[in-house]
Formats: structure tokens, sequence, C-alpha cells
């Protein structure tokens, strides 16, 4: 199985006169296919958060709905660190690919085969399983990130592809409504309808997956070209050196991960900054539903303005971080969850009755908590070697999903369904605060003058 993964081999370096345009095509190519790549695994990770409102109608509490949703975030936040060291040793473009696949088949089975969604146990070890192989996907972006863009530019290429999480998120809600449609339009008689949150994505996802295969390409080397930082006369320390020698598994985690103190503040943060991006996403569509009189279309709306919004507050927090604060990353994640504080307090205090106010705080949510999740995976970047970067990038998401994601989905549905929704807020503003504080302990902090030997 390794040697299907394994990276694609140095090939002869092509002349001098054609590797400026090869350069030029093949890296806007790779990034495509990473950020279309990316964006469709977001159209099959969260969309079981679509269906609880029909999962509750049909006997399921939110407490048992949380319990099964958080198998996702448990099975990512552990595949994201096992797949990051595998990543770090495997061809990008095989492992992208071949993990979204694995995923839309999860989604088509949960879909099309009512056994899957017949017990809250069966739920969750499909939802683990989904989430086992979507963490198969920010990894080998990572790796190609590292390997195909260099330093000095590394931040702008991050923020503009991280936004594939909101396009194919924001995408999820409104492609899964429209699952929702054709199943019990065309399917009544067989389905109840929620199984069209599955199908529809699931099919749109292999299209993707296929589509991403054609247009990643591994490293530079492996097309005939030299590394990046030569090319581009870039080079992460004054050495001058690009660190192309594979590195094994002992010296990726004990050399330059486990043994970095900055590593492990960006990790602890993500747990607090997941816990509130999910706290607030997966719980939308009920809360809406419960507490402000939401039907299945406004909530889906809802979820798709606070993906979207995530866009230019990701591009513009990592603007900032690159030329306001010098590529320091923790004063713009210290001002962003700032206001997500803020923002999070509106969405929770806003009484019903007034949807303009609460759809105007998601949006606002959605612009500002997604800068600092790029920012920890852009400073996992930068604080190791690039043959170390998937590794350095799944200990946060460890730390991140297991952590945060999986109190926002387990421990927030209980806390509500015992405390009532004012408690599970008073979780998510204290969260803001924490992450907010870790963020200034980084404030002068470049990730690349604290890598050694790299």
């Amino acid at each position: 199985m390794l040697n299907f993964f394994k990276p694609a081999p140095a090939v002869e370096r092509l002349p001098e006169e054609k590797a400026n345009s090869e350069y030029k095509k093949l890296r806007l190519q790779v990034f495509l296919g990473i950020f279309i790549g990316y964006a469709g695994y977001y159209l099959i990770r969260k969309n079981f958060s679509m269906a609880m409102p029909y999962l509750t109608e049909e006997g399921f509490s939110k407490g048992e709905l949380g319990l099964a949703l958080s198998a996702i975030s448990i099975a990512y936040g552990i595949s994201k660190f096992v797949m990051g060291t595998v990543s770090d040793r495997s061809n990008a473009r095989i492992f992208l690919a071949t993990g979204l696949i694995l995923s839309a088949i999860i989604n088509l089975l949960m879909g099309f085969v009512p056994f899957f969604t017949s017990t809250v146990a069966i739920m969750f070890v499909m939802l683990f399983l989904n989430g086992w192989v979507q963490g198969m996907g920010w990894p080998p972006s990572g790796r190609v990130l590292v390997h195909w863009f260099s330093v000095s530019e590394r931040g702008g290429k991050t923020a503009i592809w991280n936004v594939a999480h909101n396009v194919g998120g924001g995408l999820m809600a409104p492609l899964a409504i429209a699952g929702v449609s054709l199943t019990t339009t065309y399917f009544g008689a067989r389905f109840i309808g929620y199984e069209g949150v599955f199908i529809l994505p699931g099919l749109v996802a292999i299209v993707i997956a296929i589509i991403a295969f054609f247009l990643i390409r591994d490293t530079p080397q492996s097309v005939g070209l030299p590394p990046i930082e030569e090319h581009r006369n870039d080079y992460p320390s004054k050495s001058k050196q690009s660190f192309e020698t594979e590195l094994t598994t002992k010296e990726i985690l004990f050399k330059y991960v486990l043994n970095n103190k900055w590593v492990w503040i960006i990790a602890v943060a993500n747990i607090f900054v997941y816990f509130v991006r999910y706290g607030v996403l997966d719980w939308a569509p009920t809360y809406l539903s419960e507490e402000k009189g939401f039907d299945m279309s406004e909530s889906g709306l809802a979820y798709f303005l606070y993906e979207w919004a995530g866009i230019p507050g990701t591009l513009l927090c990592g603007y900032i971080s690159d030329k306001l604060f010098k590529g320091r990353r923790g004063p713009a994640g210290f001002v962003f969850m700032l206001g997500v504080f803020v923002a999070v307090l509106v969405y929770w205090l806003n009484p019903a009755g007034n949807p303009l106010v609460d759809n105007i705080a998601l949006i606002a949510i959605g612009f500002l908590i997604y800068g600092p999740v790029m920012l920890i995976g852009l400073q996992a970047l930068d604080m190791v070697p690039k043959k170390a970067a998937g590794t350095a990038a799944g200990l946060t998401g460890l730390f991140g999903y297991l952590g945060g994601s999986v109190a926002a989905n387990a421990i927030m549905g209980f806390v509500v369904e015992g405390a009532g929704w004012n408690a599970g807020f008073t979780l998510l503003t204290g969260s803001c605060l924490l992450a907010t504080i870790l963020f200034a302990f980084t404030w002068n902090v470049r990730g690349q003058e604290v890598v050694k030997n790299g």
C-alpha cells in the first residue's frame, strides 16, 4: 500500500529555457488541483449536520446525534496527524484523490443504504470512517504548497488556497438541499428525504477527485524542474539550503516537530479556535430552527453565508499578517479572534424575530474565524522544514479536532441538552478569549526564524 503512495521520483531536468514557462504553467495547475480537490472534501465532510434536523424528527436526540457527529472529528483529528506523517513520504496527487473518492463512497452508502443510518452506533462507525479518510486532504495539499511555493510568497498563496474550505463548505448546504429535493421528488416512496444530503454531494465529489488527480503534480523535481527555492532564489535560511532530502518519520517527529514549543502553543490555540468554528457551524441549523424559528431553507442559507463570508476574511487576514505585521501571524490572529468574540455575543443575545441580525452575526463570525484557522496551519508550515510540513500541520489538526471539534459536537450537544443554549454559548465565548490569549503569546514570532536546520 505504501508503495502505491510513494513520492514521484525526480526525473532529468528540463533545459533552462523551458523551465520558466513550465514552472509558470504547472504552479497554476497544481494550485488549482489542490484548491478544487480540497473544496471537494468539504462537500462531504459535514453534510451530516444538514441531516440532523430530519433525524431528530425520526426520534434521535440532539445528544445522540452530537455524539455520532463527533466521530468525524475524533477520526479526522487522529488521521490528520497519522496521515500527515504518511503524506510527508507520499505522492500528493494520488494521496489526495484516493482519500476524496473513499469519502464519497462512504457518503453514498449512507444515502443509498438505510442500514447505515439506522442506529447511533452505526452512524458513529460510518462517520468515523469518513473522518479518517478526510484526513487525507490537508496534508498532501500542504506538501504541494511547500514544494511549489517559496517562503516569501507562501502566506498569500496559503490564504487563497485556504478559502477552499469556504467554497466547499458553502456549496455543501445548497447542494445538500438540492439532493433532498431530488430524492423526495424522484424517490419519495423509498427515501425519507434526508438521504439526499449524502447522495448528490458524494457524486459531485467523485468527479472533483478525478479532476484534481489530473491537475496535481507531486514535486517540481518529479517533472524535471529545480526546487522552488532555487528557481525563485528565495531560500528560508542564509545557508541557501532547500532541504530536499526525504526525512525519516523519527527525524520528522523528534527533531523538528515534537520539540518545537511554538508548534505546541499554536496546537493548543487550535483547540479553542476549532471549538468556536464548529460549535457555531455544526449547530447552526438546529439552533436557528429551535431558538430563532428558521426553516430548513433559511438555515441552509445561513450556513452558506457563514462559510462564504470566510473567503474575504481569510484573504484579508493573510494579507495583514504578511504586509502589516511583516510575517508575524500572532497579531492578526489576536485581532480576528477578538472580533469573533463580539460577533458570537451578538449571535447569542439577539432575540428571536430578528433574522437579519442573526445572519449578519453569522456572516461576521464566518468572516473572522477562518483567518485564525488558516494562520495556525500556515504557522505550522512555516515553523518546520518542508519535508515535515504535513506532520506539523497534522499535530495542530489533532489538537484542533480532538480537543475542539469533538467538544463542539459531543460536549456541546450534551451541554445544550442538559443546561440549554445559554450554557453552550458560555463555552463558545470562553473559547474565543482563550484563543485570543494564546495568539498573543506568538505576537513577535516569525515562523521561518524559528526553524532549526531548515
